[in-house]
């Protein structure tokens, strides 16, 4: 089944914050909240150069929909997009978007936290980052 008010995105491409945007504003939505995560310069005070990311993308995307299905219910949001890059990131480029829309700012803040910390819980993504001493591979779920 096709929800309408759920965009999920997994790909190589640049992200964008302006399609986010397009896709969950509404003329009944009150509230639009943001998360865009970027590529930061250091982990634990050791400078990082660049990521890789990766997924097993069937069951990721899968658990994506899972979410914003969940966030739609348990907020009582009217759109939710979360997208997510896969590939090499440079520094403050960005790897993840989540926008949602609702009737009000609670909701919608409410919302985007569950579904950016759930995310990072149990999505099959896993990311690799670049030091000058050497790279390592940091599972995006514990």
């Amino acid at each position: 089944m096709v929800n309408n008010n759920i965009q999920i995105k997994l790909t190589n491409s640049v992200l964008s914050l302006n399609d986010c945007t397009e896709f969950v504003a509404s003329e009944t939505a009150g509230g639009l909240v943001h998360f865009v995560g970027t590529v930061r310069n250091e982990t634990k005070g050791k400078a990082v150069f660049k990521l890789d990311f990766e997924a097993y993308e069937p069951m990721a995307i899968s658990e994506m929909r899972k979410i914003a299905e969940q966030a739609i219910v348990k907020f009582s949001i009217q759109k939710i997009a979360i997208h997510h890059r896969l590939g090499t990131l440079e520094i403050g480029e960005i790897p993840v978007i989540i926008s949602v829309a609702s009737s009000h700012r609670t909701a919608a803040f409410e919302a985007c936290q569950y579904a950016i910390d759930t995310l990072k819980e149990t999505v099959p993504i896993w990311k690799k980052e670049y030091f000058e001493d050497g790279e390592v591979w940091v599972s995006a779920t514990p």
